[in-house]
């Protein structure tokens, strides 16, 4: 199995050097940058797996490389690596696209377990954060159709709907697949009728097309 390719941002040479170490043998550390300009370009250039990215970069900062990436960063998955842990850049982080936020204070070992399960498409918070994301999206508006008039929803066969609902509540696929009595690659073969029914390219979409319609309430 590959390693999953990385760039680190950070404006810190001897912290980039220091996580490059830490991750010997656990990620491919294709690219690093210090500043958006060079992040942005990079990533371009890379297409990594995923991308550690710090909140506070010269140029604008990690919100900034993401609204520069624009329609890319869909494809590009982006986990914030920063010694801060304000609810504001939690927030701000998540708003513009990150797949997942940890502070500078995670162990190696977790910090490698992080960048796996963000390569794989799952959303990753340091334990205290994930409350400030969670309450942030409680407060969010409600959706502008109920889910019992969405057609797209409706499309879904009650199997479908039920694994997407499980999806959004943040459940790896193994862990759906436990809790149905099903097998992973079943589990796989639902979620990818359910994107092809609502046009959606990946799980990071699928998501928030759930949340919109609070499907994990």
């Amino acid at each position: 199995m590959s390693l999953p390719r990385v760039v680190i941002v950070d404006d810190h040479a001897l912290f980039r050097s220091g996580v490059r170490a830490e991750l010997d043998g656990a990620a491919d550390v294709v690219g690093e940058a210090a500043d958006v300009d060079e992040a942005v370009a990079v990533i371009r250039a890379t297409s990594p797996d995923v991308v550690l990215l710090d909140v506070h970069l010269p140029g604008g900062g990690g919100a900034e490389v993401l609204r520069r990436l624009g329609d890319a960063r869909d494809a590009v998955r982006c986990l914030a690596l920063s010694v801060s842990d304000a609810p504001a850049d939690v927030i701000e982080l998540i708003q513009h696209g990150a797949r997942g936020y940890v502070t500078k204070t995670i162990a190696p070992a977790e910090l490698a377990a992080a960048i796996a399960r963000v390569a794989e498409g799952d959303a990753v918070f340091s334990p205290r954060l994930a409350g400030f994301v969670l309450d942030a999206f409680a407060r969010a508006p409600a959706a502008p159709a109920p889910a019992a008039q969405d057609p797209a929803l409706e499309s879904l066969t009650p199997r479908e709907r039920e694994i997407l609902e499980h999806i959004a509540r943040g459940y790896l696929y193994k862990e759906v697949a436990a809790m149905l009595g099903l097998s992973v690659r079943t589990v796989e073969s639902h979620v990818a009728a359910v994107l092809r029914k609502l046009q959606l390219a990946n799980r990071h979409q699928l998501a928030h097309w759930a949340a919109q319609r609070r499907l994990a309430e």
